[in-house]
């Protein structure tokens, strides 16, 4: 009995690290928000709290912001929207399609692709993207990686193949491992446009084009033990949604991108979250985009985790 007993906590013991991460990455709990510094206050009211409750507003989000459409959701509208919302999310191309369609009325997502605009061009569409909050284009290491620091000229050269190993740029010896997503997602678009700028991408092995937004973090941090591996994504998405101790953040010419370096735009690589309509949107898809840019919505965002635009 005490033998069985005993088998039974060794297999605990051997599963329990398994199962915990299992939960951190695929519990449908809301991620949570690290603690900030104090910012300055936006003035407090609610007028417009509940006001999209029973708007059928067809709304969509890409995977690192489904969080932000979620709080906006349940602030704005309430349980029946944010749980109809939460049923409906694709991603960030499949939204732009959606969209571009009139198969839903806003989308909270990464800047267009060029392919997503030459499809709206293709359909005599007309795009209003509208910065909703600051976010920042980061690159990670996996925390046994000596490099800190890379500058921005360095990054380039990596991923065009002029610098293919560590030591090159401070590092150990040992061969770089540049991974990279697909065409159309949203970090490749970021990585396009913020990055490269009409710098081609060296071809990505079979190996170093992964799918998911996550599967570009765990390789990093996982591969064979190896820490070799570069990769790079939204900073909400790669510190909160899928954050891990096993990865660090890149400073980019000397500067880390933190929540305060995002937020006071010092951080090197800085973009946004958009809100995208169509041209022809509808007076209630207006008026929702409007609750979005309002002070109560950078509220909202705020307390999402998100770094809202400032106000001029």
């Amino acid at each position: 009995m005490k033998k069985k007993v005993i088998i039974s906590i060794i297999v605990l013991l051997i599963l329990a690290p398994s199962c915990f991460f299992a939960y951190k990455h695929f519990t449908k709990e809301e991620p949570k928000v690290p603690d900030k510094k104090p910012q300055e206050e936006l003035p407090v009211t609610e007028d417009l709290k509940g006001k999209f409750a029973n708007s059928k507003l067809r709304v969509d989000a890409s995977l690192a912001t489904q969080p932000l459409m979620n709080a906006y959701a349940k602030y704005f509208g309430d349980e029946d929207f944010l749980n109809e919302v939460k049923e409906n999310y694709t991603n960030t191309h499949p939204g732009y399609v959606k969209l571009i369609n009139g198969e839903t009325d806003l989308i909270v997502v990464t800047e267009p692709s060029a392919e997503e605009l030459a499809l709206a061009k293709e359909k005599n569409v007309e795009l209003e993207v509208t910065k909703v909050v600051n976010e920042g284009f980061v690159f990670f290491a996996n925390t046994k990686n000596p490099v800190d620091n890379l500058k921005l000229e360095n990054v380039i050269d990596i991923y065009s193949g002029k610098i293919n190993n560590w030591d090159e740029v401070g590092g150990n010896k040992s061969r770089i491992i540049p991974y990279q997503r697909p065409v159309n997602s949203g970090s490749q678009t970021g990585m396009l446009s913020l990055v490269m700028k009409g710098v081609p991408l060296r071809e990505p092995t079979t190996t170093e084009l992964v799918a998911t937004m996550g599967g570009i973090i765990d390789a990093v941090a996982n591969y064979d033990n190896n820490i070799d591996g570069l990769g790079y994504s939204y900073y909400y998405y790669a510190n909160i949604m899928y954050r891990t101790p096993n990865i660090k953040f890149l400073g980019i010419n000397g500067v880390k991108p933190t929540y305060e370096t995002i937020e006071n735009e010092t951080y090197p690589l800085m973009t946004a979250y958009y809100i995208v309509t169509r041209k022809d949107a509808s007076k209630k898809t207006l008026e929702f985009k409007e609750a979005l840019l309002s002070n109560e919505g950078a509220k909202v965002a705020r307390e999402a985790g998100y770094v809202p635009i400032k106000k001029k």
